[in-house]
């Protein structure tokens, strides 16, 4: 019997792992979708596109749904209008939260959001009520494995025109305005090959100290936010140790 139920327990886990990746791939061929409709299909001239498409690949994303995203939003034939909105609010204990989505159906989507924010003891604000305490910019990322000299990334980083870079144990990051995204990505990408996550990010200017409880109620509420199809980025300005971290991945 105790094999039986971890066996079980194990295709439950997998399948809500196959749940998510779906959900992921959702969104990954949604930018995509829109990339195109708001630039061209060609990723030379479309930084959002080529951007879209290195982070559908680096996540596996099938040959077969990129080429067929692709296909379809040239031809119009996707059938859906998408509009990109941002939502702005509070978490439980203060956090800060900012929202990205892609939705043909803004009414349904914001009364979701609002929804979320209130099941989970948050409060959805005003446009404008929280970005403020983030800046909005550029990030570049290269993991670790790739084995990049932190020396190299940051002079590829200097000459590309990048703002910043900071390298850790993850790997290299390197920040930039958002009018020199493009310019900086393709910079990095001749320097040092095509980075393993390239897009527009909010980075908390203050952050908001969490104890495990406190951070255990803020995760449980951007996962649930982070699992909705038409929410594509979830940014907060929580801050937790690595002892927490530690206890809670446990």
């Amino acid at each position: 019997m105790a094999g039986h139920s971890q066996f079980k327990n194990i295709m439950h886990r997998k399948g809500a792992q196959d749940a998510r990746r779906g959900k992921l791939f959702t969104k990954l061929v949604r930018e995509i979708t829109v990339a195109i409709k708001t630039g061209s299909a060609d990723p030379g001239s479309n930084p959002r596109l080529r951007s879209a498409l290195a982070e559908a690949r680096s996540h596996n994303v099938p040959k077969d749904n990129i080429e067929r995203a692709i296909k379809k939003a040239t031809e119009g034939n996707d059938g859906a209008n998408y509009e990109a909105i941002r939502y702005e609010g509070y978490a439980p204990h203060g956090v800060a939260v900012i929202v990205e989505a892609l939705t043909d159906n803004r009414n349904r989507t914001a009364s979701d959001i609002r929804s979320t924010f209130t099941k989970y003891g948050g409060g959805l604000g005003e446009s404008g009520s929280v970005a403020f305490m983030f800046a909005h910019v550029g990030r570049i990322f290269y993991a670790a494995d790739r084995g990049l000299d932190a020396e190299k990334v940051l002079e590829a980083a200097i000459d590309a025109g990048a703002e910043n870079a900071e390298s850790s144990a993850a790997g290299h990051e390197i920040f930039c305005s958002i009018a020199d995204f493009g310019t900086v990505r393709d910079g990095l990408e001749e320097r040092l090959g095509a980075p393993d996550a390239a897009k527009l990010a909010w980075l908390p200017k203050t952050t908001v100290p969490l104890d495990e409880e406190g951070a255990a109620s803020v995760l449980k509420f951007l996962d649930a936010l982070e699992d909705y199809d038409d929410v594509q980025t979830v940014a907060a300005n929580f801050e937790i140790s690595d002892a927490v971290a530690a206890r809670l991945a446990g």
